[in-house]
């Protein structure tokens, strides 16, 4: 017997039918021995249409009375699959996050979970009955609701797999794994059996949208083995494990694309020391975070002009903070472009492999794409590029490194199910 906690996103929780399906995939593991549990995200675009309230009701929403609201998604859809497991003849209850409870941080919209209280969800499991609990939702000490921030339903799952002690975290999305990059943009993409923590938080930091950053953290922190499957088909999954435990050693094992990138360059700053902290400072007081960054150096002239890249979201925030501080920068233009995107490789295999960043570059440069920015971390290579060069540059890279497989026209594409 083991304890498995499952979770099911948005889309798997779209509806009577789908939950109905839903509840049939926990049944299964019930009918097999396994103590379950299970975190539920809202139905597809619900959460939008909570968001739509607050924001009608007043632009600048109490976060904490705005929290209460969204929350409700998720408690909808926990206290149907109790009732949809409960008519199918499977003992199961609803657990609210203020019921375990799950405490988190007072950072309403962006609350970290401190700690989940077990005991209660514990004995009932021990009697045979499913936890159904809602994702994304938890409260503070002074016993008001939070949020975790979008997407934070994968977090609740591995936080509640490590409270549990579980043996696995099945995640169920609307794709059946991690794919080396979009079927969608390649259709010879191939599903990954396995892929390592490390792996899975950077293709999660660049764009892919299979799992939320948080929750693999998390999941790294804890030693929770994670299992990524579709809700829709009984194909594989694949499993986010240790790296001691990543047989493929595959030198790369994806390539993503993130379209949620916008350029900021500094025309002509003056080199002097502090100039770099005058710049990113104000930046990081307005909660505006910077990925890419290049400095070109004029020789003789002790000017430069430095390049960044920040979320195309908050592009306007970025240049309203530096027009503001023009005086004390000292630049003499503000240029921006939003018509870029970021690809990145990732793969453990660049830790012992040398010519993993050539190979890309060398890949890009043959049909004529322009790197305008590189980043890289241990095992990571990303440019920038034109915006218009995206398809290509993932078909291009994804040949490079080897990692097209047989024609698979029945994938589904790589998509987020929070």
């Amino acid at each position: 017997m083991a304890r498995i906690v499952m979770k099911f996103g948005g889309t798997s929780m779209a509806g009577t039918e789908r939950i109905r399906n839903v509840a049939a995939r926990v049944k299964r593991e019930v009918d097999a021995g396994n103590e379950v549990a299970v975190v539920v995200s809202a139905m597809a675009g619900e959460t939008d249409r909570l968001v739509g309230f607050c924001r009608e009701a007043s632009p600048l929403a109490d976060p904490a009375e705005y929290d209460v609201v969204v929350a409700a998604g998720e408690q909808i859809t926990a206290g149907l699959l109790a009732i949809t497991l409960q008519s199918a003849g499977v003992p199961a209850r609803s657990w609210l996050g203020w019921q375990l409870p799950v405490r988190t941080t007072a950072a309403h919209s962006a609350a970290r979970i401190e700690e989940i209280g077990t005991e209660a969800i514990l004995h009932s499991m021990a009697q045979g009955a499913v936890a159904v609990m809602p994702g994304f939702q938890g409260i503070t000490d002074e016993d008001r609701v939070t949020t975790l921030g979008r997407g934070g339903s994968d977090t609740s799952a591995v936080a509640l797999a490590a409270a549990l002690k579980a043996d696995r975290c099945d995640i169920y999305t609307d794709v059946d794994g991690v794919y080396t990059t979009d079927p969608r943009i390649v259709p010879r993409a191939r599903k990954l059996h396995r892929i390592t923590y490390e792996e899975m938080l950077e293709l999660a930091s660049v764009g892919a949208k299979v799992l939320q950053t948080r929750s693999v953290e998390l999941a790294m922190k804890e030693k929770i083995v994670v299992q990524v499957l579709s809700s829709f088909s009984d194909a594989p999954g694949t499993l986010v494990v240790d790296e001691d435990e990543q047989m493929e050693r595959m030198i790369v094992v994806g390539v993503v694309a993130d379209r949620n990138e916008a350029k900021v360059t500094l025309v002509r700053v003056p080199d002097v020391p502090g100039v770099v902290a005058g710049i990113f400072g104000p930046l990081a007081d307005a909660n505006i975070n910077v990925d890419m960054i290049v400095q070109n150096i004029a020789k003789g002239e002790g000017i430069t002009d430095v390049t960044f890249t920040v979320p195309r979201a908050q592009l306007p925030a970025s240049l309203d903070v530096l027009e503001k501080a023009r005086d004390t920068i000292g630049f003499e233009a503000l240029l921006s472009d939003d018509d870029v995107a970021k690809i990145s490789v990732v793969g453990v295999g660049m830790k012992s492999h040398a010519g993993v960043a050539a190979t890309m570059f060398r890949a890009l440069a043959s049909r004529g794409i322009n790197i305008q920015a590189i980043t890289t971390s241990e095992i990571k290579v990303s440019v920038l590029i034109p915006q218009d060069y995206v398809e290509l540059a993932v078909r291009v890279l994804h040949t490079a490194y080897g990692l097209d497989g047989p024609a698979a026209d029945d994938v589904t594409g790589a998509g987020a199910d929070a």
